[in-house]
């Protein structure tokens, strides 16, 4: 695959696992605003991206299509814990927008700052770890 084609491709993948992540998080922060129901909403959220960019990435962007039960788990483990730094990241900025503005539309503007920036280095770090073709 072409490179520009892979950007592309990794990009709108970002955006599909950043739009679900963040639709997670606004339904439980619907029923409730307190700090538990934001460090539960930033969690789920955070489950059902990584679920969803995992397998994206696996088939479309690394053409992993081995799918052995163990030989998954283990790419998912190493996946996940790439995927630490960026989401330290991404909850890091996410946080303090929430905290500064306590506004909806804010929270999420840090989100997105927050998983573009990690984004960027995940990738890198998926590369050559994690789907690195052994």
């Amino acid at each position: 695959m072409k490179k520009g084609k892979k950007v592309i491709l990794y990009i709108l993948f970002a955006f599909f696992a950043t739009f679900f992540n963040l639709s997670t998080q606004r339904l439980i922060l619907s029923f409730n605003k307190s700090n538990l129901f934001f460090f539960i909403a930033l969690i789920s959220g955070t489950l059902i991206g990584l679920i969803i960019k995992f397998f994206l990435d696996k088939s479309y962007i690394f053409f992993d299509r081995k799918k052995d039960f163990f030989y998954v788990g283990e790419k998912f483990r190493l996946y996940t814990i790439m995927g630490i730094v960026s989401t330290v990241i991404f909850w890091g900025t996410e946080s303090i927008f929430w905290i500064i503005w306590r506004k909806e539309n804010m929270r999420e503007l840090g989100a997105i700052f927050g998983l573009t920036i990690g984004y960027l280095l995940k990738y890198r770090l998926d590369k050559r770890y994690v789907f690195n073709k052994e």
